[in-house]
């Protein structure tokens, strides 16, 4: 990997103008920030200087300042246009309508343009105009633009290529995109120009298949922590899911934006009208939506306030929306990677936000017939089977949540404090013999007739039951039956779980009947110890629920918000949310990308009386400054 390279000399020029293409200069100026944040300043310094970069970054950590800014600093410059390459249209909009506010000349080539705007935009990137062009990779590799690319390079006007989202080019990823895998030609094409690839979540395995399918074995590597102390994690297991669902929206995010991530489309559809008719705004999200329906629901979501999304992962990448105070899963993501991603969807603002999760038997039975029934290659199957372990290891871990995530991705740390788990340390038993005797049921049916049951007549022959099917196939004669009376039902389902999970026994087929694995003899002759979290039981609770975990959402979750206000500010903050909500509909822009709520609420404490204070506020930029700082004055004043 190469060293960080320091930034070139600029040519004679003024104090102003040097001042001018200055990264530091360029972050307060444009986007009214008085310091990077972490690696942000390394990054920038790097790239800005020529040099390649591979970033992993969380969620909401700040990944577009890291091409953004250099990609204004190299344009001033007269290095000419950066060419981003982004995977969705809403979040090239989005992040085009920041830009504009901040006063960058940008812009998006898309299938949403009519034919005209996109070749008035097409001169404007031939003409050196624009700072910054989005576009799809699929966009990006026609003979046609990889011509005008041609052409900027030629006379010294391609300053950079941003690659968002660049575990999309990795099959061993969670959101694999073919289109991605051609956007090796950027390098082999225009082997000059600098290129940094951006993600939020990458293991080992991915990491090294962007730096070999994008050709970065030069770049240098940037992996800031993927710790997100915000959000609280809280896994639980099913027991009337929907219901519990509706427990933790009520009493920790009433009146809340956030997002419910469901596996199939039917249940999608089915949980949204469910919350609806509870009396949550909630809405339907996945790809056999009518594609304007889908478009509705997303804007609603991000122009709105309080709306609940319920999707499947068809929804969320390059969503923006800083506010979303909680995102839920109702079943099992695929592994750590997408969890982690879905997960950091919420509190991108850095103020308190959740991460909830319900998981159960089945979940874990369906992800693995899913891996099992792919016509994936052995060596793929055997990699996704290891990251699904990984993800059922954190789920029914008895230690601190985010130590076990940050773990995954190779960061250690120390408990947090703020897990379902450090806030409650679960209790443990020791399951080794009621493991045994799970085994041992399937074992006897085997003998008793060679047929293969699932888990639910498994338990009712442990527990005792003499149910109609008991009886039928003379069950309880067996000598298994009733051995795990003294075993809850609940107890039972986790012990299966766990067992299929850590691959001692099978489920097969529509009816996801058990048979043992070779590794279950291990289990039986006791040389592997089995210890579980006994499950907690499931208790309504009322409106205050909040104050019963010590710290609610919006004021803890292990840290206070950053700015309390007083009476008059809150006042003032709500005024202030107001008039950017006029402004934000004026523009058709989600009212996040005007001012977030962080830059209004210090303006409602700090109440500046002048432009001057007004421009120290973090957040506030020379264009917006320009553009708004009259009339915030005036709302601040009453």
């Amino acid at each position: 990997m190469s060293a960080v390279i320091s930034l070139p000399a600029t040519p004679p020029a003024s104090a102003t103008t040097v001042a001018a293409t200055h990264p530091q200069a360029v972050l307060h100026e444009v986007f009214g920030y008085p310091a990077f944040r972490g690696a942000q300043q390394e990054i920038v310094e790097h790239v800005t200087a020529g040099g390649d970069a591979l970033v992993l970054m969380p969620t909401g950590g700040g990944k577009s300042l890291c091409y953004q800014v250099p990609a204004i600093v190299r344009h001033r410059a007269g290095q000419g246009v950066a060419i981003v390459v982004s995977p969705l249209i809403a979040l090239m909009h989005d992040q085009v309508g920041a830009l504009h506010e901040a006063g960058v000349a940008s812009a998006y080539l898309n299938s949403s343009l009519e034919g005209d705007e996109a070749r008035r935009i097409e001169r404007e990137l031939m003409s050196g105009q624009l700072v910054l062009l989005y576009a799809a990779p699929e966009r990006i590799l026609t003979p046609r633009f990889l011509a005008m690319l041609q052409s900027l390079h030629e006379r010294g006007l391609l300053s950079l290529f941003a690659i968002d989202e660049a575990h999309c080019v990795s099959q061993w990823g969670h959101d694999f995109r073919e289109e991605y895998l051609g956007l090796s030609a950027l390098h082999e094409q225009f082997p000059g120009v600098p290129r940094v690839a951006l993600t939020a979540t990458a293991d080992s395995h991915t990491r090294a298949d962007i730096v070999e399918r994008l050709q970065l074995q030069e770049a240098r590597l940037f992996v800031a922590s993927f710790d997100r102390p915000n959000i609280r994690y809280t896994i639980v297991e099913k027991d009337e899911p929907k219901k519990q669902l509706l427990r933790f929206i009520r009493d920790e995010h009433e009146g809340d934006a956030g997002v419910v991530y469901c596996q199939s489309r039917k249940k999608v559809e089915e949980t949204a009208a469910w919350l609806q008719t509870e009396g949550i705004n909630a809405l339907p999200y996945h790809a056999g939506l009518d594609a304007e329906v889908r478009r509705r629901h997303q804007d609603r979501f991000l122009r709105e306030d309080g709306i609940v999304v319920v999707a499947t992962i068809a929804f969320g990448m390059g969503i923006d929306k800083p506010d979303v105070r909680f995102v839920a899963h109702l079943d099992l993501p695929k592994n750590i990677e997408a969890y982690y991603q879905e997960t950091g969807r919420a509190g991108r603002d850095g103020l308190p936000a959740n991460a909830w999760m319900s998981y159960g038997l089945a979940d874990v039975v369906n992800q693995r017939r899913m891996i099992d029934e792919s016509e994936a290659g052995e060596d793929f199957k055997r990699l996704q089977r290891g990251k699904l372990d990984a993800l059922l290891a954190l789920c029914e871990a008895i230690d601190c949540r985010r130590v076990r995530l940050l773990g995954y991705f190779g960061q250690p740390s120390t408990p947090c404090g703020n897990c379902d788990n450090c806030i409650g340390a679960p209790e443990t038993w020791d399951a080794t013999e009621a493991a045994r005797k799970a085994l041992s049921g399937i074992y006897r049916f085997r003998q008793a007739g060679g047929q293969r049951y699932g888990a639910g007549h498994l338990i009712d022959v442990l527990r005792g039951k003499t149910t109609e099917k008991v009886t039928q196939h003379g069950h309880q004669s067996l000598s298994t039956f009733g051995i795990g009376a003294d075993v809850s039902e609940a107890q039972w389902r986790l012990v299966l779980r766990q067992l299929i999970a850590l691959g001692h026994v099978e489920a097969e087929g529509e009816y996801n009947t058990l048979a043992l694995a070779e590794s279950a003899r291990e289990v039986l002759r006791g040389e592997v110890p089995v210890r579980l979290r006994v499950p907690t039981e499931t208790k309504a609770r009322g409106k205050g629920a909040r104050a019963e975990r010590g710290s609610s959402p919006r004021g803890g979750a292990g840290k206070p918000p950053p700015l309390p206000l007083d009476e008059a500010a809150t006042e003032r903050f709500t005024a202030l949310k107001a008039w950017r909500a006029e402004v934000a509909r004026e523009h058709n822009l989600p009212a996040y990308v005007v001012f977030h709520d962080a830059t209004l609420a210090e303006m409602a404490r700090a109440m500046p009386g002048s432009l001057d204070e007004l421009a120290g506020i973090s957040g506030v930029g020379a264009k917006k400054l320009e553009a708004y700082g009259a009339e915030i004055l005036r709302v601040l004043a009453g």
